[in-house]
């Protein structure tokens, strides 16, 4: 096995090229005995491993690259670093960004240095969950990276962009690696059900068709979990009378119980999620509105903030084609604090389908955008004086208030009048459509403004 040693707080594995590592003990847990040592066992990832690929490319020229992997849970990211590692003929030094700090990073770096003043080539430096490092902790990598003391390869859940900051990021080539498809959790679990020497190989198991199917959903892409649950599955069943360990449905579904749906309410998921749901209820769809609205309530989202996105929603993309929208998106929070959980989420429901449902005008939205841009390009235009309240008589005397046109002073309480400052007078930013309520005001407006 390649030789670990401890340099204070943190582990360091060297790896001579094409070294044979030997398996870990049984008492290791089954994912971690089924981590694959080598390209042929790695399952998933082609477009990263195959042929003329970028890590395919990377490994048979033996080119080292700082690297960031960015994908789901249980997808192979450490896997990967770990094969890097062994393919490129260079030491690993594991950290991670949960448990150290920059006290562990600068070990770290100064043990790197050391191996390259002794002409043993550059140090991998892995850092789980990356994205939890702070400013100053990724500020520190820079310059190791930059010299090439260090190949950085970085591990997260989260998109760079928002995680890793910017000088770091135009260091590092961003990888992407997809979430395991149902056809490759399946070769992995099979692989660990015929492993004769670190997986089950050896034992009597008959795993139901069904419950195998049940598995592989429950796992969610994740191979650790999946391995995870199959290894619990398999240990917690006794034998029956015939001498197998006989694994149905009723067995998965005991012990794995439920799975914790993915979620980062600070990450790249929420943004996700609210922006399915927003883009759902633009386009009218209420079933898909209510699934991305369940996904957020049982993944843990603070249902305010779902409620107060469904507010400005109603302003935004529904508007005056139904005025009534605002008040049931207003109605949908106050019924919230009112109720708490459980109850109070059947109201934010109720307005997901009524906004979902509503006819749509983005009429107002782009009237205010439109209107804000032209007080920033005109400045602070004087307003009229027929227009300014004259609450003395000197007021009175220079013209405030002259010539004001009373609106109820007229028939049906209209007089035609311009109330625009000069420069802009001519402008109009609002627009109704033809749908809801503001075709109503549409011919109101027309006749108004007494358009054709």
């Amino acid at each position: 096995m390649a030789p670990k040693k401890t340099i204070k707080g943190f582990q360091t594995t060297l790896f001579p090229a094409k070294e044979k590592v030997l398996d870990l003990p049984v008492s290791s847990p089954l994912a971690a005995r089924m981590r694959p040592q080598n390209l042929d066992d790695f399952v998933g990832q082609r477009h990263l491993l195959g042929p003329g690929k970028i890590l395919h490319r990377l490994i048979s020229t033996k080119t080292t690259q700082s690297l960031i992997f960015w994908g789901p849970p249980g997808s192979g990211k450490t896997t990967l670093a770990h094969i890097l590692a062994r393919e490129w003929g260079i030491a690993i030094i594991d950290l991670s960004a949960v448990l150290v700090g920059l006290k562990e990073v600068r070990q770290a770096i100064s043990s790197a240095k050391q191996k390259l003043a002794k002409k043993l080539g550059p140090t991998i430096l892995f850092i789980d969950e990356i994205h939890r490092f702070n400013k100053a902790q990724q500020d520190a990598l820079l310059p190791h990276v930059e010299e090439g003391t260090i190949v950085l390869i970085g591990a997260t859940t989260e998109n760079p962009s928002f995680a890793i900051i910017s000088p770091l990021l135009s260091r590092l080539r961003v990888l992407r690696l997809d979430p395991l498809s149902p056809e490759e959790i399946e070769a992995i679990l099979k692989r660990a059900l015929k492993d004769e020497e670190k997986g089950f190989g050896n034992m009597p198991i008959d795993f139901g068709s069904d419950a195998f199917d049940m598995l592989i959903a429950i796992s969610e892409e994740d191979a650790r979990v999946a391995l995870n649950l199959l290894e619990i599955c398999v240990l917690s069943t006794r034998k029956d009378d015939t001498g197998n360990i006989s694994i149905t449905t009723e067995t998965v579904e005991q012990v794995c119980e439920k799975k914790p749906l993915f979620y980062d309410k600070s990450g790249e998921e929420h943004y996700n999620l609210i922006s399915a749901l927003h883009k759902s209820l633009r386009g009218s769809d209420p079933d898909a509105g209510l699934y991305y609205l369940s996904r957020m309530l049982m993944a843990g989202e603070d249902p305010l903030y779902i409620a107060r996105r469904l507010v400005r929603f109603a302003s935004e993309d529904i508007g005056l084609a139904d005025p009534r929208a605002l008040g049931i998106a207003v109605a949908s929070v106050q019924a919230y604090q009112m109720l708490g959980q459980p109850e109070g989420e059947l109201a934010l429901a109720e307005a997901v389908v009524y906004l979902a449902t509503a006819p749509k005008s983005n009429a107002l939205y782009t009237a205010y955008g439109y209107t804000r841009e032209i007080v920033r390009n005109s400045g602070a235009l004087p307003v009229p004086l027929r227009l300014r309240n004259a609450p003395t008589r000197f007021m009175k005397q220079i013209g405030y208030g002259k010539k004001y046109k009373y609106p109820h002073d007229y028939k049906d309480a209209f007089v035609k009048e311009e109330y625009l400052p000069k420069k802009i007078s001519r402008e109009k930013f609002y627009y109704p459509t033809n749908r809801g309520e503001e075709k109503v005001i549409r011919e109101r407006l027309k006749n108004w403004r007494q358009e054709e």
